[in-house]
């Protein structure tokens, strides 16, 4: 019998993103080299006139594993509201399994609390035109105070097939669950050619038809904003986390979620921190 283990993939081995966002900056040299791109233009979603920091972007070390923390605040105006967010600066990715484990969060870690604030995993592509066909976006959401006419904490998954953003009109589908999330959480989506599945926890939470698949590859997201400032209008300054543990994706292989336990153990066993297989689109 052979003595080493067969090098051989699994059945359908896919190529796999893995980032255990063990960085130390929003400087390192080594986040951009593999990929992600910081955000610091202006614009939307969110409060406007806010500013996306990169600089509130930060690794910390938590019983020797490093995870990315997303820092959010503001001090009720829009020119004191400071976003956050980490995207791939590729758009790449279309069918397969994503994964991230999150740590959102139902209070701030100092001042007031009951902002309308989205804590989010995603991934998106381009809108090309209002209401064109070729849109994507797959949404996890977490808003901990409501908004969008919620009174309180909901957690959304989402899938688009296109909008118009004036007049706002949405063509989606969505799952939804009423009930606090603070604390991590490991969410996973898996797209094939017939649906959408979305999971927290290893459990189901929601399941979308085939209208609302993607056409064009996308990129990968994670980021924290302010729906607006209703919901909270005292100028004493207050600030929210989240945090992201890693982020995985196996192109055009649906795997459950004990699959990616162990796709995740398995990277960190061999000590992986970080690896891209995907081709460029």
């Amino acid at each position: 019998p052979p003595t080493t283990p067969p090098t051989t993939p699994p059945p359908g081995g896919g190529a796999t993103l893995f980032d255990d966002f063990s960085y130390t900056s929003h400087t390192d040299p080594a986040l951009a080299a593999h990929g992600w791109n910081v955000r610091s233009n202006s614009g939307g979603p969110g409060v406007p006139g806010a500013t996306w920091d990169p600089s509130k972007v930060t690794f910390v070390s938590q019983s020797g594993n490093t995870v990315m923390n997303l820092e959010t605040s503001s001090a009720g105006t829009g020119a004191s509201t400071i976003h956050t967010e980490v995207l791939t600066k590729a758009s790449k990715f279309r069918n397969g399994t994503y994964a991230a484990r999150v740590k959102f969060s139902d209070a701030p870690k100092y001042g007031p609390d009951g902002d309308r604030i989205v804590q989010t995993f995603f991934t998106i592509n381009d809108l090309k035109a209002p209401m064109a066909d070729d849109y994507a976006e797959y949404d996890f959401e977490y808003l901990p105070n409501g908004g969008w006419g919620e009174p309180a904490n909901i957690l959304y998954t989402t899938s688009w097939e296109t909008y118009n953003p004036d007049p706002w009109q949405a063509v989606n589908q969505h799952s939804e669950s009423r009930t606090s999330f603070a604390g991590w959480h490991d969410l996973v989506v898996t797209i094939d050619d017939s649906r959408i599945t979305y999971y927290v926890d290893g459990a189901v939470f929601g399941t979308h038809d085939a209208a609302y698949l993607p056409e064009r590859p996308m990129s990968i997201n994670f980021n924290q904003w302010l729906i607006d400032l209703n919901g909270q209008t005292s100028t004493t300054p207050r600030a929210y986390d989240q945090q992201v543990d890693y982020v995985l994706h196996v192109k055009d292989q649906v795997l459950t979620p004990a699959q990616v336990t162990a796709r995740l153990a398995a990277l960190r066993g061999a000590g992986t921190t970080f690896v891209d297989e995907v081709p460029a689109s």
